[in-house]
């Protein structure tokens, strides 16, 4: 008898608080409705300030899917009738809502995330904001650079937009190496001069080695091989530092430091066309082939810069802090 009262009242509890549910989801979407018909008529600002009220009342009583949901359909919203301050704004409350909450990391997450960053207007200061602070939540707390496949959605978009050199920042933190190869094919062919045609993806492939992510190296390398127009069928190829790429490939997975060092020594002239090859070169040695630090630093200044930006996250392996953020436009 007992066990069956409790029971029931365990089910009658469990109808109450569906009831209370629908109740409250109900009282959303009424909410949403008024607001989407102030926006419909042009009360932006009436509107705008309605959201922001409604988030902090739901954020306070720790309703923070409402208050998440709430905000990304009104950033939507606003980015519709080009209100791109106002959408601005609640794209940034829900990333606090995200924070706030300690939400796991999710493709549908991450995927709304781009879908605002997407809408916003590409010279805007507040777009910058928004994308170092979605990384940085991205990152789950680790310290690295952010989620790979945010990295991967954002690089599509700024490719889209034909900004190239965002584009490839994006990526080389992805493990999109095919992406980022028809990326560089498309950019080569757009902006570049023909005889620089195996610098465009040489760059890519050292950075993605220093970023110790071997397979994107490869396959950024063969896909962009086969795929640009102005490159005969290899290897062997005609162009030397596309060899040497090839050649470089071949002796990571070999990991023997006779083979790397001849190989650099062989191909000075080709390394010679970009000041930076040899210090990425540097550190692909040490990653690979055992190769100890330099005592000190041969580069400094905007290179220095440059190469911690981009090697910033594979040098935490032992549990060291790394840096709690790093700007998507550092990286030319």
């Amino acid at each position: 008898m007992a066990a069956a009262a409790a029971a029931a009242a365990a089910a009658m509890a469990e109808q109450e608080g569906a009831r209370n549910g629908a109740r409250n989801r109900g009282g959303v979407q009424r909410v949403e409705g008024k607001l989407r018909a102030s926006v419909e008529k042009g009360d932006y600002y009436e509107a705008h300030q309605m959201y922001r009220t409604l988030f902090f009342r739901y954020m306070s009583q720790s309703k923070h899917a409402e208050a998440r949901e709430l905000m990304y359909s009104g950033a939507l919203l606003f980015f519709s009738h080009g209100q791109q301050n106002s959408a601005a704004d609640l794209s940034m409350l829900v990333l606090e809502s995200l924070e706030k909450a300690e939400v796991d990391v999710a493709d549908e997450l991450l995927e709304n995330l781009a879908k605002v960053f997407s809408l916003m207007d590409p010279n805007s200061p507040e777009r910058v904001a928004f994308v170092s602070r979605a990384l940085k939540w991205s990152s789950g707390g680790s310290g690295k650079l952010g989620h790979p496949r945010l990295h991967q959605l954002l690089a599509l978009t700024l490719w889209k937009e034909q900004n190239y050199c965002e584009s490839r920042y994006h990526f080389l933190h992805s493990t999109d190496g095919e992406g980022c190869a028809n990326m560089l094919v498309e950019y080569s062919t757009a902006r570049g001069f023909r005889s620089e045609v195996d610098m465009f993806v040489a760059q890519a492939v050292l950075q993605f080695l220093c970023l110790k992510n071997k397979n994107s190296a490869l396959v950024v390398f063969t896909t962009y091989t086969q795929k640009h127009p102005s490159i005969e069928d290899g290897p062997p190829f005609v162009q030397p530092l596309l060899n040497f790429i090839w050649f470089l490939l071949l002796a990571v997975d070999g990991g023997k430091l006779a083979v790397f060092t001849v190989l650099c020594e062989q191909y000075q002239p080709s390394l010679r066309r970009d000041p930076m090859y040899n210090e990425y070169l540097d550190r692909i040695g040490q990653l690979f082939f055992g190769v100890p630090p330099k005592q000190t630093s041969s580069y400094g200044g905007l290179l220095g810069n440059l190469l911690s930006s981009l090697m910033g996250s594979s040098e935490q392996e032992e549990g060291e802090e790394s840096q709690d953020d790093s700007s998507p436009i550092e990286l030319d």
